[in-house]
């Protein structure tokens, strides 16, 4: 009977831990998609305000262009420690859909530029902001919270420095 007894206890632990670590590895895959997702976040930023930093005639505007691209540096540098511990390959690129307003930046110039880049800067922090802020809920690693934490705060700030410039032009 005691023998019967410590069987089925090892293999309620052994069960047990099956189910964490299936838990543990579904949530690391979250991760790991939304850590893509910010990192292709950050390079879009950073491509399309160093072209904001060229062609931007209001200069509130090229200074947050050239904000943009030292700040979201910054949160690819604080993001790269999972990203190599996970196995992720940075993007170098922008993605479609960015590459399309790129080209539609590229072809403006003057206040239209500008309007129509901090148009892209208001709704690509928009999006960001949700996604930390839905990451910071879900996740379970403690030490990658802390991160996406710190990260939502600079792109709240973000955000908001971007709606109050789209204001003023």
């Amino acid at each position: 009977m005691k023998s019967s007894v410590k069987t089925y206890l090892g293999a309620a632990a052994f069960a047990g831990i099956l189910l964490c670590s299936t838990a543990a590895h579904a949530q690391s895959d979250d991760d790991k998609k939304f850590l893509a997702t910010a990192a292709q976040s950050d390079v879009n930023e950073i491509k399309l305000s160093q072209l904001a930093e060229e062609k931007a005639s209001n200069p509130d505007v090229k200074t947050f262009a050239e904000k943009m691209v030292v700040e979201h540096k910054k949160l690819s540098a604080s993001m790269k420690p999972f990203a190599e511990e996970w196995g992720l390959t940075a993007p170098t690129d922008l993605d479609d859909d960015h590459k399309q307003e790129y080209e539609k930046l590229n072809g403006l110039s003057g206040a239209d530029f500008d309007k129509e880049y901090i148009d892209a800067m208001v709704s690509d922090h928009a999006k960001a902001l949700r996604l930390f802020t839905t990451e910071a809920k879900d996740t379970k690693d403690t030490k990658f919270r802390a991160a996406v934490l710190k990260a939502k705060t600079v792109v709240a700030a973000h955000k908001n420095m971007a709606y109050d410039l789209k204001k003023k032009l």
